[in-house]
């Protein structure tokens, strides 16, 4: 079961760089997420805005693959059911990028939103759905399966490699 998983999680991770419309769109994340990990684990305002920055990036490249003319093998934008869970997770993703980074720059969060202080790994998330919200794979359950279960084993990894290196 775990290999069947582990397939569906590689292809997630893989998707982005098979086609070159999605690397600008993928590297950056990845580099944010770097440097997210790298810093502090305190709650703070440079976390919250560089948390905006990676949402409110992948956001804009998530609208931009919705309007943007499409490769042959890529999905096609539509109305359907499933096309509204990627306007939905695009539209809630640039929201809280906006609420985060502008938090970070004012140095105070409203209400109940200090958690954006404190989303070091939310870089994961943004990077394992991103093939399915750029339209190149369709969202399932077994793809958001997939993402759930690997996210303890690669939180461990990364937070472990991440506090050696902030020691040294």
């Amino acid at each position: 079961m775990l290999e069947h998983y582990g397939a569906i999680f590689w292809q997630l991770i893989r998707t982005p760089f098979q086609h070159w419309d999605l690397i600008w769109g993928i590297v950056p994340l990845y580099f944010a997420w770097i440097l997210n990990e790298l810093t502090s684990g305190k709650t703070s305002f440079t976390t919250a805005i560089q948390t905006g920055f990676s949402f409110i990036w992948a956001g804009a490249h998530w609208t931009y693959q919705y309007f943007s003319a499409r490769p042959v093998g890529a999905l096609r934008f539509s109305l359907s059911a499933i096309m509204a869970v990627n306007v939905l997770v695009t539209v809630l993703v640039l929201a809280v990028g906006f609420v985060a980074l502008l938090s970070g720059l004012r140095r105070r969060y409203p209400r109940y939103c200090s958690f954006l202080g404190h989303t070091r790994f939310s870089n994961y998330f943004m990077i394992a759905i991103f093939p399915m919200q750029s339209q190149y794979l369709r969202w399932s359950w077994e793809r958001l399966l997939a993402i759930l279960i690997f996210a303890v084993p690669i939180w461990l990894v990364a937070h472990t490699v991440a506090g050696i290196l902030r020691r040294k």
